[in-house]
C-alpha cells in the first residue's frame, strides 16, 4: 500500500529510502562543529571511517535491490543476500559497539550533531550484536521469502493474475463468485510463505533476546526512538474515538454495497469490499472518482503538480519504473539509492484514483529524500523518522480525493467540482477513519505475532479483523491469507508508523493552512501552483533530515510536538 521506509540497521531489507538535496539550512550556533574535546574528536574519526565502509556497500545493495524488484531474477536476490550480510557484519563488530557504548556512557559528547550520529550508530550496532551464524540465517531467510513473494502470482481458474488484475476485479466486478475468486487469489501467497515467515519471526526474536529485549517487536519500537506504552495509549484512544463514527459509516457503506450485489447487508463477506484487506474506501457514493482519472495520465498529472509547488520530480521519474510486468514487485515503493540525489520510485500504474493517490504518495517520499541538505553528514541525510516521511507521502496522497485539487489538475468545470464535493469529503473522512481501524488490526496482530508466534495466528487475525474492522470472517477453515500482507516480511513492526504519519499529515496541513498560507479555513485548499508549500517543506522538514529527534523536528516545523488533535478534528466527526 504505502512506501516502506526501512533503515539499514534493522533485521530486514537495507532499503535506504532516504535522500539528499541541494538546499542548505542555517545551522543553529549551538550545533556548529569545531572545538571538539578529545572524546568528540575520537567519535568524529570513528564516524568518518564508518561512513567510508558503509556508504559504498549500502549504495550497491540498494541498486541490487532495485534490480531484484524490477526483474525478479534469482541471481539478483542471491547478490542482495550477500550484500545484506556484509552490511550486517559491519554493524555486528563487537569492538566498535563497545567503543560506541563507552562513548555514549561517557557523557562527553556535547556537540548536538555528533550526539545525534552517536545515538543512531549505537542503536544500529546494538541490534546486530549477534553471532555470525544467526546473522547469516536472518539475511538468507529474509531474502528468500522476499524473492518468493515478489515472484508469486495468484491464480483464478488456473490462470495467473497480477495484483493490478485483482484490484480491477475488486473495484468493478458485480458477480460475487468472481469477486471471491479474485480475493482468494490475492491471499494465496500467504499460504505459500507462511511457514518460512513464522520461522523468520522466531529468528528475529532470537536475535532481539540476545541484545536484551523480550522480542523483536519491542526492540524495533525502542530502537526506533518510540515508546510501546505511548503507542498503546494512542491506538486505544483512537479506537475509542473512532468506534461509533466507524460503525455509522460502515453501516451506510454496507447498505450500498449489499444493494449493488443484490444481497442482504448481513451476507457481506470480505470479498465484497473493494480492497483485499478493506484498507481503502470503496468508491461507491453517488460518484466513482475513477471516472475522472481514466482519461488522464496519472504520471503526467503528478509531474505537473509537483513542479507547480516548487518540488520538481522529472529527474526522479526519469529513473523510475512505473508500469506492470511479469516478475516485477507488484506494489509500490520509493528508494533513495545513495543519499546523493539518486532517488526513484517503483509503481504499477493505471489511470485510476488508487494509482493517482499512490504516485502522489510515493513521490512525497521521494521529494523528502531529494531535498535533504547535502551539507549535513551522510548519517543524518534521512528523515527524522520513518513516520515523518510517511506523513509527507500521506499529505500529498490525500489530494487524489480533494475536489479543489481535482478541479484544477483535471480541468473540471464548477458544476463538476460541485458534484464531486458532495462525496469527496465523505470519501476522505471515511478513508482516514477506516485506515485508523485497519492500522489497529496490524499493530495489535504484530505485537501478538512476536509475543507468541506458535499460537493460532489464522484465527487471531480474524478475531482482530472482526473487532476493529467489523468484517465477517469467511465460512470454513481460515487460511494464512494474513501473511500476504507484504509488510510482515519487508517492513516488520513498522505499520504503526503509517498511523503516526496520518496524525502528522493532519498537523502539517493545519499549520500550513493557518500559519503559512494564513487562511481562516482549509475550504477550497488544493495546494495547486503554490511554491510557498515547497519552500516551507524544504526549509522545515526536508532540509534538516535527521538533524533533530523526530518530535523536536515536528515542534520546530509546526510550533508544537506531535498530537492526534488535528487528525481527530479533521476526520473524526
Amino acid at each position: 500500500m504505502k512506501k516502506l521506509s526501512i533503515a539499514v540497521f534493522m533485521f530486514t531489507m537495507p532499503l535506504i529510502l532516504f535522500g539528499c538535496g541541494p538546499r542548505s539550512i542555517r545551522r543553529p550556533p549551538a550545533m556548529l562543529q569545531g572545538g571538539h574535546n578529545a572524546k568528540e574528536k575520537q567519535l568524529e574519526k570513528f564516524i568518518t571511517a564508518h561512513v567510508g565502509k558503509i556508504e559504498p556497500i549500502t549504495t550497491q545493495a540498494n541498486l541490487v535491490y532495485w534490480d531484484a524488484s524490477t526483474t525478479g531474477k534469482s541471481e539478483d536476490y542471491d547478490k542482495l543476500s550477500q550484500l545484506q550480510l556484509g552490511i550486517r557484519r559491519i554493524y555486528s563488530d563487537a569492538e566498535e559497539y563497545a567503543f560506541l557504548n563507552d562513548m555514549k556512557k561517557s557523557g562527553q559528547v556535547k556537540d548536538a550533531r555528533l550526539g545525534r550520529q552517536l545515538k543512531k550508530l549505537y542503536y544500529a550496532y546494538l541490534q546486530n550484536q549477534i553471532e555470525p551464524e544467526l546473522l547469516e540465517k536472518l539475511v538468507d531467510s529474509d531474502t528468500k521469502i522476499q524473492e518468493k513473494y515478489n515472484n508469486f502470482r495468484g491464480t483464478i481458474d488456473d490462470k495467473k493474475v497480477t495484483m493490478s488484475d485483482i484490484y480491477t476485479i475488486m473495484t468493478t466486478e458485480i458477480d460475487c463468485h468472481k469477486r471471491e475468486l479474485a480475493w482468494r487469489a490475492s491471499k494465496q501467497v500467504g499460504d505459500a510463505i507462511v511457514d518460512d515467515l513464522i520461522q523468520l519471526v522466531k529468528l528475529r526474536n532470537q536475535a532481539a533476546r540476545k541484545v536484551g529485549f523480550d522480542n523483536y517487536h519491542t526492540m524495533s519500537i525502542v530502537t526506533g526512538e518510540q515508546d510501546v506504552e505511548e503507542l498503546d495509549r494512542i491506538f486505544d484512544e483512537l479506537c475509542e474515538l473512532t468506534d461509533k463514527p466507524f460503525a455509522r459509516m460502515k453501516k451506510e457503506l454496507d447498505r450500498i454495497l449489499a444493494d449493488s450485489y443484490d444481497i442482504a447487508p448481513e451476507d457481506l463477506m470480505p470479498w465484497h469490499y473493494h480492497d483485499p484487506f478493506f484498507q481503502r474506501t470503496p468508491l461507491v457514493y453517488e460518484l466513482d472518482l475513477d471516472l475522472y482519472y481514466k482519461k488522464h495520465d496519472v504520471k503526467q498529472l503528478a509531474e505537473e503538480y509537483y513542479a507547480g509547488v516548487g518540488l520538481p520530480v522529472d529527474d526522479i521519474l526519469a529513473r523510475s519504473d512505473l508500469y506492470d510486468r511479469e516478475g516485477k514487485y507488484p506494489h509500490a515503493f520509493s528508494e533513495d539509492v545513495d543519499r546523493r540525489g539518486d532517488v526513484r520510485i517503483l509503481c504499477n500504474l493505471q489511470n485510476t484514483e488508487r494509482w493517482m493517490e499512490t504516485i502522489l504518495h510515493e513521490l512525497g517520499h521521494a521529494v523528502y529524500s531529494k531535498y535533504h541538505d547535502r551539507k549535513e553528514p551522510w548519517l543524518l541525510r534521512e528523515p527524522a523518522h520513518s513516520f515523518t516521511t510517511e506523513a509527507i507521502a500521506m499529505f500529498f496522497g490525500r489530494l487524489s480525493r480533494n475536489a479543489a485539487w481535482m478541479q484544477e489538475m483535471l480541468g473540471l468545470s464548477e458544476k463538476e467540482r460541485a458534484e464531486i464535493e458532495k462525496v469527496t469529503e465523505k470519501y476522505l473522512e471515511f478513508q482516514q477513519v477506516l485506515f485508523a481501524r485497519w492500522a489497529m488490526v496490524m499493530y495489535n496482530f504484530e505485537k501478538q505475532l512476536y509475543a507468541k508466534p506458535d499460537q493460532d495466528l489464522n484465527n487471531l487475525w480474524w478475531e482482530l479483523v472482526e473487532k476493529y474492522q467489523f468484517v465477517r470472517r469467511p465460512p470454513g477453515p481460515v487460511d494464512a491469507g494474513w501473511a500476504s500482507k507484504l509488510h510482515f516480511t519487508t517492513a516488520p513492526c513498522y505499520y504503526h508508523n503509517y498511523m503516526m504519519g496520518e496524525l502528522l499529515a493532519s498537523q502539517l496541513h493545519y499549520h500550513i493552512v493557518h500559519k503559512v498560507f494564513k487562511l481562516e479555513s482549509d475550504e477550497g485548499v488544493g495546494y495547486v501552483g503554490q511554491p510557498k508549500l515547497g519552500d516551507y517543506l524544504r526549509a522545515k522538514v526536508f532540509g534538516p533530515g535527521d538533524l533533530y529527534h523526530w518530535n523536536e523536528m515536528i515542534a520546530r516545523a509546526t510550533g508544537q510536538p506531535l498530537t492526534p488533535k488535528y487528525f481527530v478534528e479533521q476526520f473524526v466527526k
